[in-house]
């Protein structure tokens, strides 16, 4: 059963360890994140950026026992849990399954996850362009046509992470 679970950034090892010593090994984490390169003074620099925030999903086998999550609640690093029943498993699994679905090769959310429509005002998170805003004019497969300004640009839908303003 997967549980959505708000934890303290600085604690999640603490947070695996304590939850491995109490309920065992068959732990599974997913947290969506996002690859941005920016250009600080004339260097890249790369960051993780985790979609969730503080939210991550954990599955284990014995979260369909009622009495695991009162042990749960008392878990280091665990600031509370978003989900106590079984109600929202489908969802849960369709959107662990589409980000799972536009992952590259080292598991960081590609464009494809987030859906693009004409006209939408979208900032740039990456590349030459990172923190411009610009206007979605048309979109095609592997293309996109943009109005940067004044200027109307033709980007490549995979080399590019954006999202909608």
């Amino acid at each position: 059963m997967w549980k959505v679970l708000k934890i303290k950034k600085r604690e999640l090892g603490l947070f695996k360890r304590d939850f491995l010593m109490k309920f065992g090994s068959e732990l599974k984490i997913y947290s969506p994140k996002v690859m941005i390169v920016k250009n600080m003074k004339n260097k890249l620099i790369k960051k993780e950026i985790d979609i969730l925030g503080d939210y991550l999903f954990c599955y284990h086998k014995c979260f369909k026992k009622k009495e695991f999550s009162f042990i749960l609640k008392n878990l280091k690093g665990l600031k509370y849990i978003l989900t106590e029943d079984g109600k929202n498993q489908n969802e849960i699994i369709d959107f662990i399954n589409k980000c799972k679905n536009a992952e590259d090769k080292n598991g960081f959310l590609t464009q494809k996850f987030f859906d693009l429509n004409i006209k939408k005002t979208c900032r740039f998170l990456n590349g030459p362009f990172a923190e411009k805003i610009f206007e979605i004019i048309n979109l095609q497969k592997n293309k996109i046509d943009i109005l940067l300004g004044n200027l109307k640009v033709n980007i490549d839908k995979s080399k590019f992470i954006y999202n909608s303003i």
